[in-house]
C-alpha cells in the first residue's frame, strides 16, 4: 500500500515542480521590461527609483494579502538570518549594480554581472541530491556567449577596480541568493513583501545621503508604477516560487533570454535599434537552453 501511494504521489510532485518552474519562468518576461520601463521613468536618481518601485511593490503585497483575508505582517515574522538573506539579496544586488554601472563601462559591467545564471547552474550542484552534468555546463556557457554577443558590439576598455569588483559581486550575490532561497524553501513567498519594504527604506536612506532629488515627470510615473508592479515587484515573488519549488537549473538557463528579450522590447518601444548581433545571440541562447535542459537528448532518444 505504501509503495503504491508513493508511486501515485510522484506525478503530483512532478506537476507541482513544473508549475513552479513555469511561474518562475514568467520572471524572465517581467525582467525583460526592466530597461524599457526604466527609460520611461526618465532621469530619476537610481536609489530614489529603487525606493519608489519597491514601495509600490510592498503596497501591492499588502493589498493582495488583505484581499485574501490574511495579515500582511504574519509572514514577516522570520528569523534574522532569513531577513539578512532577503534584504541583502534584493537591496544588495541593486546597490552593487548601480555602483558597477557608475564606475565601469555599462556594457562591461552588465556582461560581468550577467555571470549569475552560469553561477546558478554551477552552484546547484552543491545542493543535496543534485549533481553537475556536462550538458548543464555546455548549455550555460552557450547562454553566456549569447549574452556576450548581444552586448559585444559595445565593449570598451576602462573603468575602475571598484566598478568591476561590484559587477562580480552582483553575479555572486544574486546567484547565491537564488540558490540559498532553495535551501530555505519552508519560508513563505509572502515574506518577500517584507524584504521589499526593507529595501525601499534602505534605498530611501541612500537617496537622502548621496543623491539630489529629481521626481518623475508626466508619463515617467507610469514607468515607476510599471516597475513596482512588474520587474521590481511581482517578479521577485514569482522568482521566489520558481527557485524554491521549480527546476532551478532550467530557470538559470532561461534567464539568458532576459537580455535578448529586453533588447527586443527596447527596439519595439523605440529606445534602441536592431543590431547585427541579435540573431546570433538568439541562436546561442536558444541552443544553450535546449542543450542544458536535456530537451535535445530526449528528442534523439525517441
Amino acid at each position: 500500500m505504501s509503495s503504491s501511494s508513493s508511486l501515485s504521489s510522484q506525478p503530483s510532485t512532478e506537476r507541482q515542480r513544473t508549475r513552479a518552474t513555469l511561474i518562475g519562468a514568467t520572471t524572465v518576461l517581467n525582467w525583460a521590461l526592466l530597461a524599457a520601463l526604466t527609460q520611461l521613468a526618465g532621469p530619476v536618481p537610481p536609489f530614489l527609483l529603487t525606493a519608489l518601485a519597491f514601495s509600490i511593490a510592498f503596497v501591492c503585497f499588502v493589498v493582495w494579502l488583505s484581499l485574501k483575508g490574511e495579515s500582511p505582517f504574519a509572514a514577516m515574522r522570520q528569523p534574522l538570518p532569513i531577513w539578512a538573506l532577503g534584504v541583502i539579496g534584493l537591496f544588495g544586488y541593486h546597490a552593487l549594480y548601480f555602483v558597477a554601472q557608475q564606475n565601469a563601462p555599462p556594457a562591461n559591467a552588465g556582461l560581468i554581472s550577467y555571470l549569475w545564471p552560469l553561477l546558478i547552474v554551477l552552484f546547484v550542484a552543491l545542493l543535496p541530491g543534485e549533481r553537475l552534468r556536462a550538458i548543464h555546463v555546455i548549455g550555460s556557457l552557450l547562454g553566456f556567449c549569447g549574452a556576450a554577443l548581444l552586448i559585444g558590439g559595445d565593449v570598451n576598455a576602462g573603468g575602475s577596480v571598484l566598478g568591476y569588483g561590484a559587477a562580480f559581486a552582483c553575479a555572486f550575490l544574486w546567484s547565491g541568493y537564488s540558490v540559498l532561497s532553495r535551501v530555505t524553501r519552508s519560508v513563505p513567498t509572502a515574506a518577500v513583501g517584507g524584504f521589499c519594504l526593507a529595501t525601499a527604506v534602505l534605498a530611501a536612506i541612500c537617496h537622502l545621503l548621496w543623491e539630489t532629488t529629481t521626481w518623475p515627470q508626466g508619463l515617467g510615473w507610469l514607468g515607476v508604477i510599471g516597475l513596482g508592479l512588474g520587474p521590481v515587484g511581482s517578479a521577485f515573488f514569482t522568482w521566489d516560487i520558481g527557485v524554491k519549488r521549480g527546476d532551478l537549473r532550467l530557470l538559470g538557463l532561461l534567464s539568458y533570454f532576459t537580455p535578448l528579450l529586453s533588447t527586443l522590447v527596447l527596439v519595439a518601444t523605440g529606445y534602441a535599434s536592431l543590431s547585427p548581433w541579435l540573431a546570433g545571440a538568439a541562436l546561442l541562447i536558444t541552443l544553450g537552453m535546449l542543450i542544458g535542459s536535456g530537451w535535445l537528448g530526449r528528442r534523439r532518444s525517441r
